[in-house]
Parts: C-alpha cells; sequence; structure tokens
C-alpha cells in the first residue's frame, strides 16, 4: 500500500514540475526591431528535375494521335499550344482520368504513344503485352509444373 502512495506522489510532483521545466518559446519583438543582423538572401542555382518541355517529334505524335481521334482539328503544329494541351484534357477527362497533369501517360499508351516493348529481353517473337496467354496454349510441361507446385492432387 505504501508504495501505490510513494507512486502516485511522485507522479503529482513529476506532473506539476513538467510546466516550470519547459523551455519557454522566443518570440520575435513586438517593436519592430531585431538585435540580429538582417541576412540578405544569397542567390543560388536551382536545377530543374525532369522533364520540363515536350520534344516537338512527340508533340506532332500526339497532336496526330488527337486529330485521329477527332479531339484536335487541322493539321499538327510540333508547339504544345493551348489546343493542343485543352485537347489532351479533354481526352483525359473522358476517359476518367486526372486532368491536372497531361499528357497523362494512360492517354499516351491508348492513344498508340506508349513504349515499345517488342524488343524486351522477355518479349519472344511477336511478343503482345496486351493480350493473354490462354492456358490450352501452354505446353503440358507447364501445365503439369503449374499443378505440381498448387499443391492439389487430381
Amino acid at each position: 500500500m505504501t508504495f501505490r502512495a510513494g507512486f502516485a506522489f511522485v507522479l503529482a510532483a513529476g506532473l506539476a514540475a513538467s510546466p516550470a521545466m519547459a523551455s519557454r518559446v522566443h518570440r520575435a519583438p513586438t517593436s519592430g526591431h531585431s538585435r540580429a543582423k538582417h541576412h540578405t538572401p544569397v542567390a543560388t542555382s536551382h536545377k530543374m528535375h525532369g522533364q520540363q518541355a515536350i520534344d516537338s517529334e512527340r508533340v506532332t505524335a500526339i497532336q496526330q494521335a488527337l486529330i485521329r481521334e477527332h479531339y484536335l482539328s487541322g493539321e499538327p503544329t510540333t508547339k504544345w499550344d493551348g489546343d493542343t494541351q485543352a485537347a489532351m484534357l479533354k481526352f483525359q477527362a473522358d476517359q476518367g482520368w486526372q486532368t491536372k497533369i497531361t499528357p497523362d501517360s494512360r492517354a499516351l499508351i491508348k492513344l498508340g504513344l506508349g513504349p515499345n516493348h517488342s524488343n524486351a529481353i522477355n518479349a519472344g517473337n511477336g511478343a503482345s503485352f496486351n493480350t493473354l496467354t490462354s492456358p490450352a496454349a501452354l505446353p503440358p510441361t507447364s501445365t503439369q509444373g503449374f499443378v505440381a507446385a498448387s499443391g492439389i492432387s487430381h
């Protein structure tokens, strides 16, 4: 019983002392004058990261695709102008995708301008990454291996 009373006393004393030991918050003087010297900002060079502009050949390809899909009219201009941006924004919105960043990678892929993986190391001859291989097209050894790996016996 005395242990509990002693513990409660120490706990209460610690809680009462904690505000007294807290550090004071420094506030700026209200008179408008500061004791510290004013520093002039040092000009630093800020390197921009990432792609800053779209290459004119890529713009042409995007414009051609938007013209083909009837989101843009006329001829490609090779410039990422307001009309092209508006057309891409409308295309993305019609797909239900975000419209803050244009062009969206999904929009480029849907327009047929996505990456070409046909030369990938695992592509094989004439492989398409957009189609699935049916289980019937798998060699029997692969099918047997899948069955053995699943742990299901027939």
